[in-house]
Formats: C-alpha cells, structure tokens, sequence
C-alpha cells in the first residue's frame, strides 16, 4: 500500500507541476514492469526460460525501475534528451548487475539477507546461474536436475544438490562475470562525464551494488 501511495503522489506531482516528460516515464515503467512480471508468469509454468528472456524479465521487473530514477532525475533538472537517455543506459546496466547479485545470494551456503539457501529452485525461479547450468550439462544431467525443479522442489536433499550442482558446473562464475560486465558499461558510461562529487557518489553506488553482502 505504501509503494501504491508514492506512485499516486508521483504520478501527481508531476502532472501538478505539468511535467508531463516526468509522467511518460513513470507511466511508461509501470508498463514495463507488468510486462516483465507477466512474461516471468508464462515462461514459469512451462520452465522454459533462456538466458535472452532472463535478461528481458530483469530488465523490465528491476532494471526499467532504476533506469527511471536516472532518466527522471536528469530530466527534472532541464537537461538534454541525449543526456537522459546516457543516465537512463545507466539506470538499465546499474540494475541489471543488481537483479544478478541478488540472484547469487540464493547460492551462498550463509548469507544475512535472511533469504533461505535454495529458495528461488522451490519457488521454480529459473536464474541466471540455473540457467547457465543446465544449459551445458548433459543430457543425463539436465533432465534430472529439471525434474528436480519442476517436481521435487519442495525436497530439501534434491533442491541442495542441485545448489552443489550449480557451484560445481560453474553457474556461479558465469553469473559473476556477466554481472561484472554490466557493471563496468555503466561505469563506463559515467567515465564519459567530467570527475565531479556527484559522479564519485554515483561510482560508489555502482560499486556497492556487485559488492554488497545483502
């Protein structure tokens, strides 16, 4: 109720002060994430989600959100259209570097983000560390551990092993690097601008998003 609460006052403030770009974007993000939590429900039922969806589910469940703060925090400052689209890049590559971390954390064996080791398999959450896994296991492999997820997520000894499985075949690794690869285009981008205190403060939230231990 409190996050319906701030959308409405958003959406208000905005149209009160006629800033009617800010409303596109708010407007436009609300879009987006439906969109994303919709295609995460179809692609759940039949557990067929690829690396590509993955990132088109990230991208518009968390990383469109972060993207909006960017863009509109330029925007409300009466800067360029080319300049918004920069920060909103680097809203998208910030978020999707955190939607990986946060994924990551289903995999650590101790953990204080009070997130059960396992959860997202029991959910049937297919990340990018799963996904990555079972794309290059064999066909023995794969067709166990997916029965795994779509049957016997709720054992607790299959849903570990499939945990160890993953470390194993290199998941976690995978998932790292990617993460780190869009952390760096968004650091990039923010090489682009002149050294300043806002472009420090904006390197140690990039920073803290990939190292944060919760």
């Amino acid at each position: 109720m409190v996050g319906d609460y701030l959308l409405s006052k958003a959406v208000l403030l905005s149209t009160d002060h006629k800033d009617f770009d800010l409303l596109a974007v708010i407007s436009r993000t609300i879009r987006e994430m439906a969109e994303g939590e919709l295609l995460q429900l179809e692609k759940a039922r039949k557990l067929d989600i690829t690396e590509d969806v993955y990132y088109e589910i990230i991208r518009q469940k968390t990383a469109t959100l972060i993207a909006a703060c960017c863009e509109i925090g330029v925007l409300s400052n009466n800067a360029d259209e080319k300049m918004a689209a920069k920060m909103k890049e680097f809203g998208t590559l910030t978020g999707m570097a955190f939607q990986i971390k946060d994924d990551l954390f289903d995999y650590l064996t101790s953990n204080i983000i009070g997130k059960p080791v396992g959860i997202d398999i029991k959910e049937q959450k297919m990340t990018l560390p799963l996904i990555y896994t079972l794309r290059t296991a064999n066909e023995t492999d794969r067709k166990y551990y997916f029965n795994t997820i779509k049957r016997y997520n709720n054992d607790t000894k299959r849903v570990k092993e499939l945990v160890e499985f993953v470390k194993k075949s290199g998941g976690l690794d995978y998932a790292i690097g990617v993460m780190k690869d869009f952390h760096q285009k968004a650091k990039d981008i923010l090489n682009e601008f002149p050294e300043s205190e806002s472009r420090q403060s904006l390197h140690l939230m990039l920073d803290y998003v990939i190292e944060r231990k919760f």
